[in-house]
């Protein structure tokens, strides 16, 4: 056998957070910036939910879409903080991850040839799992002067008869930019008139810093032609737990547990039952998880400032998006030189695409304690490249 692998597989190119993570484990006394990861316990009351059903022996396979009573709290939660209708027992599916959620979604809709439109920089999946698929990816690159928003011109421009997909990553990773309703609604009027369905990846919807996170499926005429998918990963700082879901159309949502069925079967049963307490009553730990991201924030733009370094404020996320063009090097080349002279760890900007390129993406999910220290080597190592630029 002389080519054994896929050619599809062999021409998507690895993560490019990947290398910083692998020289990070090399490397000792390193403040890394770099993982989208709450540094946050998951609550006591939550780990106790999973706990207990270990003690009892709930470690049998669940229904494929998910136990009953999580899909019940999913779709509470979602009518209670987005005033949006959700049927359990069709519209639901419990996934492993909201990672799972986006592969088997754009699986379940595409034919070969299809275009999904993916805005960018962005979460680093959209565009592999669209190749994946067999869909052709078209990139929309957003711009730092509309703080990251896609605008309905962006939108219009790149649509054509093969359009089937718009990914919708807001509250952004890497960016933190935000989408309010009134550029929803923008949108929402080009996607009907165009008989585009939207893949509305809502994982950072609790984390909203401007007003109350609005999901583009409560807009009048969108709920029918929108997966919407979110988790517990953020929220509830349950990474580990491998808990997400998507709501959608029954037909959509029968195809996307077809794929799940055979791939995957279910989701942990255990992690099932402590996200079902984690949305029965957990919005009190989601709102001092939030306050305090959100001191973090505010501390970041306000550190920024005081040392010259470009950032539109973002207000959703746990991530700022620093421009690092003046300096006259790469992403990755800033990256790796603070790395290796300051020991701070942050992910260069076209990780999540080209029009990442001039920045840089710093989580602040992190103890404030940590970001005051890569902020005063961030601001040593700033100061030294500005002086070499004047000599």
């Amino acid at each position: 056998m002389t080519k054994p692998l896929s050619q599809l597989v062999e021409n998507i190119k690895p993560s490019g957070i990947r290398k910083f993570f692998d020289l990070v484990s090399e490397m000792r006394d390193v403040i890394s910036l770099g993982v989208g990861e709450p540094d946050f316990d998951t609550p006591w009351h939550i780990r106790d939910e999973g706990i207990y059903a270990l003690e009892k022996g709930k470690t049998f396979y669940t229904s494929n879409s998910g136990l009953k009573e999580l899909r019940n709290e999913i779709c509470g939660y979602l009518e209670r903080r987005q005033g949006i209708s959700y049927n359990p027992d069709t519209e639901v599916i419990v996934t492993v991850g909201g990672s799972e959620a986006i592969d088997i979604g754009l699986r379940a809709l595409i034919n070969p040839g299809d275009e999904v439109i993916i805005p960018q920089p962005s979460y680093v999946s959209y565009e592999p799992c669209a190749v994946l698929a067999g869909a052709r990816p078209v990139i929309i690159n957003l711009k730092a002067e509309n703080e990251f928003r896609l605008t309905a011109e962006e939108l219009k421009s790149v649509i054509t008869p093969n359009t089937k997909i718009l990914i919708l990553p807001y509250p952004n990773n890497p960016t933190g930019a935000i989408m309010e309703q009134k550029d929803l609604e923008s949108l929402a009027e080009i996607i009907i008139e165009n008989d585009i369905y939207v893949m509305s990846d809502e994982i950072y919807s609790e984390l909203t810093y401007k007003g109350e996170h609005v999901s583009i499926a409560s807009l009048k005429g969108m709920k029918e032609r929108t997966i919407l998918i979110n988790g517990f990963s953020k929220s509830y700082a349950m990474t580990g737990w491998r808990l997400g879901y998507a709501c959608a159309p029954k037909e959509i949502i029968k195809q996307m547990t077809k794929i799940h069925q055979f791939a995957i079967m279910c989701a942990p049963t255990t992690s099932q039952y402590a996200g079902t307490e984690a949305l029965r009553n957990g919005d009190e730990d989601v709102k001092i998880m939030r306050n305090a991201y959100n001191q973090r924030r505010r501390f970041l733009i306000d550190a920024f400032k005081k040392i010259g370094l470009e950032c539109f404020e973002p207000y959703g996320a746990f991530y700022v998006f620093p421009c690092i063009k003046e300096f006259g090097m790469t992403s990755e080349e800033f990256a790796t030189k603070f790395l290796e002279e300051e020991n701070v760890a942050v992910i260069p900007g076209n990780a999540f695409g080209k029009s990442g390129e001039g920045f840089i993406r710093i989580s602040y999910a992190y103890s404030l304690e940590n970001l005051k220290i890569a902020i005063e080597r961030l601001s040593r190592f700033i100061n030294n490249l500005r002086s070499k630029q004047t000599k």
